[in-house]
């Protein structure tokens, strides 16, 4: 057992009893072996009255107290006709609670499903929710606006991009949790002792003395607030309950896929965290707001595990984070006008960056140095659009740079991607590539284990040149790219790509599965990473713009087929009329979910206000007290240790964050493997087999026998698994593919492709767009067609054995097979006193010695290994039951099933 581990939540299933006076939530682990008991008063109107018993019950103590409340609870002694206590609803969590003009409700999730596994860590999709009103009838008061505020509350689809974990903290990135195990032992006993003296549960400790040198320090860390989208529902309750009653949610994306490489499985896992701070929709949150934080700010994290070993401590795991998020500036854009692309306006002056210098402080708190902003807004234009960020930003970091040492400077790389788009002369994903290359071996990744000795026999170029921090244990990434464009969307999304494409064949260096640091499109892994990235990026999409993606990979390399020239006007016609119509309303939602504003008696409602900027923007109504200095804009202690993240650096403000706790090695709280396995129970496999993932082999690997099953081998473009099924109506659909294509006019060419991913689409593309949706019609019964079919079918034959089978074979292949069929006839007719006879005339040339465990080993013959007499009875006793021949029960049997009836079901 490692020397710490995750502390895993005791509460994953709760079961909501519901009296007149009053609600209890018991909550149990897992294993249901741990139990807590919430009571929550329902005889308070407006106010919220949470009790938490500080007490651990077993299931036994849990039924007699749910027993006696029952009893309690009746209406008449002794009446058994209705029950004083009745079951509400069964959840999984608890989201948060909220109130509105009259009473609190509860928010418990209801359905759940598992999206990916990080050593054993289950990570879920929120499904479905249920929102109680707490209060009872008798003591509700009742408001007209009410009903309006939760419709409004309701908007916020809890089942769209929710996602949580109750032993993972999802708020922070891999390397921030698993440099938190680290810690040293004696910084563990000395945190343990002072969380013991501040711990909630009286009870928690009992019996630690007396486990010795066994125990195992379980870690929990607060939860980095920006990213949790549910703080503000939880915060009413935070200091009134155990910490195993919060559950923190975070809003983005979380996608898993399997890499198969040659049967070894790596996990390829992408986490998307939106930043629940200034958080909104496209046209109404632009640029920052007074705290540093900006619109559309997402830290996206790849992770690469191997999953041939579900450990943290023993396991292999990289990670690599970037960063996208709006030009930091007081700037917006006016949508009244109902034009497809407002003209953008700075807000406010800000001579000293203050609002720059906030938020890349935010940033070397949690990143390090170096910062590296990629802005890929447009450099050139007839009319000054986009370029009036692009010199604002010039400006400011030019300003915050001269107060920085030269080593930690933020460095900042223009790149006009919409000009090299239009050009001929230049390919722009080979350009990014270029500038992905620079960008990673100044940052680093993280990995968790020391270099490979291979990498020592054989350098190699560009492993030598990476930058980061190199420790005992492995590497560590220090800095992060920030990526941005005007909406930080389309563009963004294929530079954050290009960006984790080159990381990636790093990650799988680094864990001694490739022979070099690179990765080529059109191959199965890239494939596999790019469907990632478009979930990711469409995702995204929906949630600030309305739209998925109008611009893909495939757009930029030239190579998208001609139908989705369509699908890009309707992606943009789609998010012009959800930015036009759809947004503010969402706003309204997002706003009133995140507690950004809390409805009171006597003040205007929400959907009176004229705008929400005084909401977001702070300092409009309260008067700063503190003025940051415009030279040492950074947070005291930050410069010391770069360029290592301050928030991952082991101080006395850092630990004062984690909760630290001693279990003995075998309990549920720390320990993976039993709490989730079972495995002295039965296990079904809906639970052990929920996750589906994409798979590399099944989902891209040509079907073709023969193909190389290498992930890392270029393939066709057209050569994938998804295309080489091999249904029914392949060969007809093959056929006709290829006569459409032949009679349909070409691919829209370099200048049909937007010069903008965003803002331009609906406009650049309309031109060209009417040309390529008509396509000449196909017959399929036309004369020579057999011909053409049968060639079809003789070509998919050769590609699938390598040979013509229906052409005779040369003389050499007759011969070589020839000879290899005498060989295997002559070994037949080998005899061992041969075999003895040979060995000795051949021992100065050669000596072959057995590997193998069994005494004999060969192609012919292998000793079974020895099996005791009760396996043997055992297994027999198996054989005659399949056949209906049951042995009857004894004593010890019967009493084994009855106590298990008892301890699982009375």
């Amino acid at each position: 057992m490692p020397a710490a581990a995750p502390i895993i939540s005791s509460v994953q299933k709760l079961v909501l009893y519901e009296t007149r006076a009053r609600y209890f939530l018991v909550g149990s682990n897992h294993a249901e072996t741990k139990y807590r008991v919430l009571k929550i008063d329902r005889t308070e109107p407006k106010d919220l009255v949470v009790i938490d018993d500080r007490h651990v019950y077993t299931q036994q103590e849990v039924r007699e107290l749910l027993g006696r409340l029952d009893l309690g609870n009746r209406t008449k002694i002794g009446q058994k006709g209705t029950s004083g206590l009745s079951r509400a609803v069964s959840a999984l969590g608890i989201v948060g609670f909220v109130r509105f003009l009259e009473g609190y409700y509860i928010v418990l999730i209801t359905k759940r499903r598992k999206m990916a596994d990080i050593g054993g860590h289950a990570i879920y999709k929120i499904e479905d929710t249920n929102m109680i009103y707490i209060p009872n009838d008798s003591v509700r008061v009742t408001h007209p606006d009410e009903t309006r505020y939760l419709r409004i509350f309701q908007n916020v689809d809890l089942s769209s991009n929710f996602y949580f974990s109750y032993s993972y903290d999802l708020s922070h990135s891999l390397q921030y949790n698993l440099t938190v195990l680290r810690v040293p032992l004696e910084i563990l006993g000395t945190e343990t002792a002072r969380t013991r003296q501040e711990c909630f549960d009286i009870f928690e400790d009992e019996g630690l003395a007396a486990q010795g040198g066994n125990g195992v320090f379980g870690i929990c860390s607060e939860p980095y607030r920006k990213y949790v989208w549910n703080g503000k529902l939880l915060d009413v309750v935070k200091t009134a309950v155990h910490r195993d009653w919060l559950l923190y949610i975070i809003h983005g994306f979380c996608g898993q896929s399997k890499l198969l490489i040659y049967g070894r499985p790596v996990y390829v896992t992408l986490i998307a965290r939106r930043s629940s701070k200034f958080a909104g929709t496209r046209f109404l949150k632009r640029g920052a707001n007074c705290e540093g934080d900006v619109a559309n700010e997402v830290e996206t994290e790849q992770i690469l595990c191997d999953a041939s070993v579900m450990s943290f401590s023993a396991g292999s795991y990289s990670s690599y984070v970037q960063v996208r998020g709006s030009v930091p500036l007081y700037w917006s854009q006016d949508i009244s006008t109902m034009m497809p692309k407002p003209p953008i306006t700075l807000d406010q002056a800000d001579p000293f960056a203050r609002v720059a210098a906030l938020h890349f402080d935010q940033m070397l708190q949690r990143f390090g140095s170096p910062i590296i902003i990629l802005n890929l807004v447009k450099e050139r234009e007839k009319r000054k659009h986009e370029r009036i960020l692009s010199e604002e930003l010039v400006t400011a970091v030019t300003y915050l740079n001269q107060f920085l040492p030269p080593e930690h400077a933020i460095v900042y790389i223009p790149w006009d991607m919409a000009k090299y788009t239009k050009s001929k002369l230049c390919n722009v994903l080979d350009r990014l590539n270029v500038i992905a290359e620079s960008v990673v071996k100044k940052t680093g990744f993280f990995v968790n284990r020391p270099d490979s000795y291979c990498s020592v026999l054989r350098p190699d170029e560009k492993w030598n040149e990476l930058g980061g921090c190199v420790i005992p244990t492995g590497r560590l990434q220090t800095g992060v790219l920030r990526t941005n464009c005007v909406d930080c969307l389309d563009r963004t999304n294929t530079a954050q790509f290009m960006v984790g494409k080159c990381a990636l064949a790093y990650q799988l260096y680094s864990l001694g599965l490739i022979d070099k640091p690179n990765l080529q499109f059109d191959t199965d892994a890239v494939r596999l990473f790019e469907e990632l990235y478009e979930d990711h990026g469409d995702t995204l999409s929906l949630q600030y713009g309305g739209s998925q993606l109008v611009h893909r990979v495939k757009t930029y390399r030239k190579i998208a087929p001609w139908t989705q020239h369509s699908k890009d006007i309707m992606q943009t016609l789609s998010r012009y009329y959800s930015n036009a119509f759809s947004d503010a309303d969402r706003q309204d939602s997002i706003n009133l979910f995140l507690g950004v504003f809390q409805p009171e008696e006597g003040k205007p409602h929400l959907w009176e206000l004229p705008t929400d900027f005084y909401l977001h923007q702070k300092d409009t109504v309260n008067l700063v007290q503190i003025r940051r200095s415009y030279t040492y804009w950074w947070t005291p202690g930050v410069l010391k240790h770069l360029p290592l993240p301050y928030d991952e650096v082991t101080c006395a403000e850092n630990r004062r964050k984690l909760m630290v706790k001693k279990f003995h090695k075998f309990d549920e709280e720390i320990d993976i493997h039993n709490e989730f396995f079972r495995p002295y129970e039965l296990s079904s496999f809906d639970d052990t087999f929920c996750l589906a993932m994409t798979n590399s082999i099944r989902d891209f690997m040509p079907k073709n026998v023969g193909i190389d099953p290498s992930p890392f081998t270029v393939r066709k473009p057209d050569e994938t698994g998804k295309s080489v099924l091999g249904n029914k109506s392949n060969r007809e659909e093959t056929v006709l593919q290829r006569k459409t294509a032949a009679s349909a006019p070409p691919p829209p060419s370099e200048e049909a492709v937007s010069s903008s991913s965003e803002d331009d689409s609906g406009t650049d593309k309309e031109d060209e767009g009417a040309v390529s949706l008509r396509s000449t019609p196909v017959k399929m019964t036309d004369a020579g067609e057999n011909a053409k079919i049968t060639e079809n079918v003789v070509q998919s034959v050769k590609d699938g054995y390598g040979i013509n089978l229906l052409e005779s074979p040369s003389e050499d292949d007759l011969s070589i097979y020839t000879r290899f069929v005498q060989l295997g006839q002559s070994q037949h007719k080998q005899e061992k006193t041969h075999q003895q006879l040979c060995s000795k005339h051949l021992d100065g040339v050669i000596n072959l010695t057995h590997i193998s465990a069994f005494s004999q080993d060969n192609i012919y013959e292998v000793q079974p290994p020895k099996v005791d007499r009760k396996s043997i009875e055992i297994f027999h006793a198996h054989i005659q039951a399949g056949k209906g021949i049951v042995q009857p029960l004894g004593k010890e049997d019967f009493l084994m099933y009855r106590e298990y009836i008892r301890n699982r079901y009375m």
